[in-house]
């Protein structure tokens, strides 16, 4: 049976005596959701037993907090493709989605998304959840995606990307070779006049910043690392292109397909903390064929 995503606390000394909606406003539940909670179907119980929010705790006392049930969002209808799962708990998945994929359904391409999947799998295993995509990527960039099985979950790892505590890592196959052995790229990014996808550094775009190294030096490409301090759109393409060292594969922004057909991105460390546990998350995914290829091959 579907039910709705429930948090619990067994209330010790230092709690006792607070009010619950101060208490769960410590726990980061924020007032959009206490109303949802409210009127949408959700529950607050102490030692089962349900109570509002004006209720004072007392030590000892079980205090359960139950969310109105999520839909799956109309925009993405599930669909039963195979997900590469590298971790799962019932707050969260950690992914590694395949070049190819986009990430939520678009106008070009509204079946076959990560989304659509999500949603397909969440029936398979009975959670009633829409897909909480914490860290997308471009159709065509491989690696490592975070997504949240319910909103507030997604509120508490959308505050930490904001903060700077998701922090990925990115490996890519840049055109050229590097004058510097590493170096930190902070171009503003925005959306070019005319064009509705593609980006480019402008003085009135958004502050972004991006932290390279090279890997190795090859005779077309040079392998690099990179890591981003912010995350706008198509950022790492953007400022790869800018410095003059367009990704392999990746025409919009100048890059010869001659070796890859796709940007030659991937996302393959994320590192993070439990948004409830506070234990340091460490994934990895291995750089995919196309990619390991050319690096073996030695171009």
């Amino acid at each position: 049976m579907k039910s709705g995503f429930q948090l619990q606390w067994e209330i010790n000394e230092l709690q006792a005596g607070s009010i619950i909606r101060e208490f769960l406003k410590e726990e980061e539940i924020s007032r959009v959701a206490l109303t949802d909670i409210k009127f949408n179907g959700g529950k607050i119980l102490v030692n089962d037993m349900e109570v509002n929010v004006r209720y004072m705790l007392k030590e000892g006392e079980v205090l359960t907090v139950i969310f109105p049930r999520e839909n799956p969002s109309e925009g993405a209808a599930g669909e039963k493709i195979p997900l590469d799962i590298l971790f799962e708990d019932q707050y969260l998945l950690v992914v590694n989605k395949p070049a190819g994929m986009s990430t939520i359904p678009s106008r070009e391409h509204p079946t076959g998304s990560l989304a659509n999947a999500l949603v397909g799998y969440y029936e398979e295993i009975g959670l009633s959840a829409t897909s909480h995509i914490v860290t997308r990527l471009d159709r065509d960039t491989s690696g490592i995606v975070l997504i949240a099985k319910h909103r507030h979950v997604h509120h508490l790892l959308s505050k930490q990307q904001k903060n700077g505590n998701i922090k990925r890592t990115y490996e890519a196959l840049a055109e050229g070779n590097f004058a510097l052995e590493k170096g930190t790229i902070e171009k503003p990014i925005g959306r070019k006049l005319d064009s509705i996808i593609e980006r480019e550094v402008r003085s009135d775009g958004q502050y972004a910043c991006t932290h390279y190294c090279v890997l190795k030096r090859h005779k077309e490409f040079t392998h690099v690392e990179l890591q981003l301090k912010t995350g706008r759109t198509h950022q790492i393409r953007v400022h790869m292109s800018f410095i003059g060292h367009p990704l392999l594969g990746d025409d919009l922004y100048g890059g010869t397909l001659s070796l890859i057909a796709r940007q030659a991105l991937h996302c393959k460390i994320i590192q993070f903390p439990h948004p409830f546990t506070g234990q340091n998350m460490i994934f990895t995914a291995d750089l995919p064929l196309d990619m390991s290829e050319l690096i073996k091959a030695d171009f």
